[in-house]
């Protein structure tokens, strides 16, 4: 017997060769379909289960790919118990596992065995993997050291049949085709009879039951992303502002930016710190920030600059925050936290951060962990970032409740000097985060602000920061954006610059304390000069080459003189 399965996840590993008994880093099963089928190929049974969530949400960006979201599953999904139970039935059952890359689909459903405390019965079972026993047949360039790559579902079927399947990244819909891929893969000959240890006779058996291509059972799938919409219509939506009271904003009131890069954030940024200068001074800006990635590269000439100009320079810093940092036994560049200098001890604590990130932490990318930023903590303010930050991420790539969980041991850590801060760039993404983050903010007390993320000054800069990116990436222009192999890294739009006081008041028009707030970071920052005085000690040298004049002005002519 042949079972046939496939699962839908919160999302993907945090590392492909953890142990299962690591719960944390293998995502969550929230659906799981199968389909039996005989020797033959005869249908024996075929179910499909939605999980409804224990302790875990499904995160936006799984949802945005299988489109059940966590209203879906408690709404229509079972017990994860129940679900296995009826899985491991079939699993003993079946002489074979078959899917396509199935060895993640094993992986996720061994791990819920751990989970629920049971044995996994799918450990060291025969598997017969769709897409590693296609490769040749398909011959899909762009595959590690020169090979063929392992194609996709969809381009296995598209081989085979001509043409594509709907609804895909289903798991009902993906087993219907990954079955039809599998026994057409067997009736061509590409899985042979060693690969299936059939006799002569099973073989002639196959071949008579199935003559022709082998042809859909014609399964009814349901649209999970129609049923969130069902769901979302039927529910009250609540507004961002949830009972807060109004807050009205003076008119001279103007926004800072506090989430700006400069050209010292290498090969990722293109604003030159004078144009800085000038344009947050020709808004009116009464200051404004420098937090570039990892490294404090320009804060001197930042300062000056500032200073010069009458506008409060805010020294901070973009790091990235992993697990250890000095773990050098896994990739892991974390995520992306913007810390904030309150003043100059502030700014002397950041330039040891980042000192032990390039220093201690750099493996691929220069880091720091939790533990470094509480050792340095004092007179930092420390935001929730970008949707590189780690809440963010939480949100969109794990679920609410870690987000949540995340949320509260940065204000139990950096109470009223950590801020919420909230990006626009018209992304789906941030609407989803910003939603989230503002109920966060109201149900903890935690104070937020409006922010842009600056990668560049002006909007029609933003093909000239592209350029840039690609010049990081060693990577051609004409590559379109995107994951994976054939797609190269870029942003998603041209929103990424140092949008005016006026832009900024607009785009946050319902949230008015987001505008008002980012003045009270301003207040709590004190103004500093990094220039100092080049202290040099008073040497003592032969009377002979001491000169008269350095007594009046305090010049080093005698110095100089025994010297040469």
């Amino acid at each position: 017997m042949f079972l046939i399965f496939d699962t839908e996840t919160t999302g993907l590993p945090i590392r492909d060769d953890a142990p299962l008994s690591d719960f944390e880093n293998w995502p969550r099963a929230v659906q799981i379909a199968w389909q039996l089928h005989d020797e033959k190929g005869e249908l024996i049974e075929t179910k499909d289960f939605v999980i409804q969530p224990d302790g875990f949400d499904i995160p936006f960006n799984a949802a945005k790919v299988h489109g059940i979201t966590t209203a879906v599953a408690e709404e229509y999904g079972v017990p994860l118990a129940e679900a296995m139970a009826e899985f491991s039935e079939a699993v003993k059952k079946s002489k074979f596992l078959v899917g396509h890359n199935l060895q993640f689909d094993n992986n996720v459903l061994g791990c819920e065995y751990l989970r629920l405390e049971q044995e996994n019965i799918l450990e060291g079972r025969p598997v017969l993997d769709t897409g590693e026993e296609t490769r040749e047949y398909c011959q899909l360039p762009g595959g590690r050291g020169g090979k063929f790559k392992m194609p996709r579902l969809e381009e296995l079927h598209e081989k085979l049949f001509g043409h594509k399947f709907a609804e895909a990244h289903n798991a009902a819909a993906d087993v219907e085709a990954t079955t039809r891929c599998f026994f057409e893969a067997v009736r061509l000959g590409i899985y042979t009879d060693n690969h299936l240890e059939w006799t002569e006779a099973e073989r002639d058996a196959f071949e008579a039951a199935n003559p022709a291509m082998i042809k859909p059972i014609g399964l009814k799938v349901q649209s999970f992303k129609k049923l969130a919409e069902e769901l979302e219509a039927k529910q009250a939506v609540a507004g961002a502002k949830g009972g807060a009271d109004e807050v009205k904003l003076d008119a001279d009131l103007k926004f800072t930016h506090l989430h700006v890069h400069t050209q010292y954030s290498i090969l990722q940024a293109t604003c030159d710190i004078g144009s800085l200068i000038n344009k947050a001074k020709s808004e009116g800006m009464p200051a404004v920030a420098m937090t570039d990635i990892a490294n404090l590269y320009g804060a001197f000439k930042f300062v000056s600059a500032a200073r010069a100009a009458g506008i409060k320079p805010i020294v901070g810093v973009e790091y990235y925050l992993c697990r250890d940092h000095k773990d050098k036994t896994v990739k892991d560049n974390g995520y992306q936290i913007v810390a904030i200098a309150k003043n100059k001890a502030g700014y002397h604590n950041l330039a040891k951060l980042s000192s032990h990130a390039f220093v201690d932490g750099y493996y691929y990318v220069p880091r720091i962990d939790k533990e470094l930023l509480l050792q340095y903590k004092e007179n930092l303010i420390i935001t929730t970032g970008s949707l590189s930050g780690e809440i963010p991420r939480l949100i969109l790539n794990v679920g609410e409740k870690q987000a949540e969980e995340s949320f509260l041991w940065y204000k139990e850590n950096f109470g009223e000097d950590f801020y919420v801060e909230l990006v626009d760039h018209g992304l789906e993404e941030n609407k989803v985060v910003n939603q989230t983050l503002i109920r966060f903010a109201r149900k903890h007390g935690v104070k937020f602000f409006a922010s842009n993320d600056v990668y560049y000054l002006n909007e029609g800069d933003a093909n000239a920061h592209d350029i840039l990116l690609c010049v990081k990436e060693g990577e051609y222009q004409s590559t379109p954006i995107g994951r994976g192999r054939g797609y190269r890294y870029g942003f998603t739009n041209d929103q990424f610059f140092f949008k005016t006081d006026a832009e900024m008041k607009q785009l946050f028009s319902a949230l008015p304390e987001a505008i008002a707030n980012t003045q009270e970071i301003v207040d709590k920052v004190e103004s500093y000069d990094l220039a100092r005085d080049v202290l040099l000690p008073a040497f003592d040298i032969p009377e002979e080459f001491k000169d008269p004049e350095d007594e009046k002005d305090g010049g080093k002519r005698g110095e100089n003189n025994y010297l040469r």
